[in-house]
């Protein structure tokens, strides 16, 4: 009787159990490739939200100097209601577009050092400069040319954090890292109770904020 050339040997009968393991499949992700080029499709997406964002950044008033000082002097709040009129209507159109299935969720870990560090660096420099980095490139489209300051000085913040990650990965960024979670998650809410009670609590408080600056 003849036998394929790849078939195997028949295994005696003391000889003992082989255990199979089965290949594990990973979903793709971002985090899986993270060198894969951006499509032409986003690119276009990304220029067209990026300009629409400038514009309404621009008519709202948050890129000049006077607005954004007086908010930490408390004498204008042009910046918290614009703030929290963009956390009402993101945090409403991403969790729609995700129950639709039109999105993914991509968070961010939170780390506590990290984020302590970040924001008290982000803090400092928008105090001196009277700029953030979005309010800061609206500035300089509107001819505020000191602003030109605060874009070189992200852009070497930029280049400094790149040459230094892996150094930050494995000290700083690893101190009292969560994990992806979100505030939900933090209060032990399901997500549609959260919304419920969260999103009127900041229409309220954009209300109020709107009668102060009266």
């Amino acid at each position: 009787m003849n036998t394929p050339a790849n078939a195997q040997p028949p295994l005696p009968e003391s000889a003992p159990p082989v255990l199979v393991v089965p290949v594990q499949v990973h979903e793709p992700n971002d985090a899986d490739t993270p060198d894969k080029p951006d499509s032409a499709r986003q690119l276009v997406l990304g220029l067209l939200f990026g300009v629409v964002f400038g514009f309404l950044l621009q008519k709202g008033g948050v890129g000049k100097y006077e607005v954004l000082m007086g908010q930490f002097l408390l004498t204008d709040f042009t910046v918290i209601k614009v703030m929290l009129s963009a956390i009402i209507v993101g945090m409403l159109g991403i969790f729609s577009l995700r129950a639709m299935g039109l999105v993914k969720l991509h968070v961010k870990p939170t780390r506590y050092a990290a984020n302590i560090a970040g924001g008290l660096i982000f803090g400092v420099g928008l105090g001196l400069l009277g700029y953030c980095p979005g309010t800061g490139v609206v500035a300089l489209g509107q001819g505020n040319y000191d602003a030109i300051a605060g874009i070189l000085g992200l852009m070497a913040g930029s280049y400094f954090y790149a040459e230094t990650s892996g150094y930050l990965g494995s000290t700083i960024e690893k101190i009292g890292n969560r994990g992806r979670v979100m505030l939900p998650d933090v209060l032990g809410m399901h997500l549609a109770a959260f919304l419920a009670i969260f999103v009127p609590v900041l229409v309220l408080g954009l209300f109020v904020l709107a009668q102060l600056a009266r």
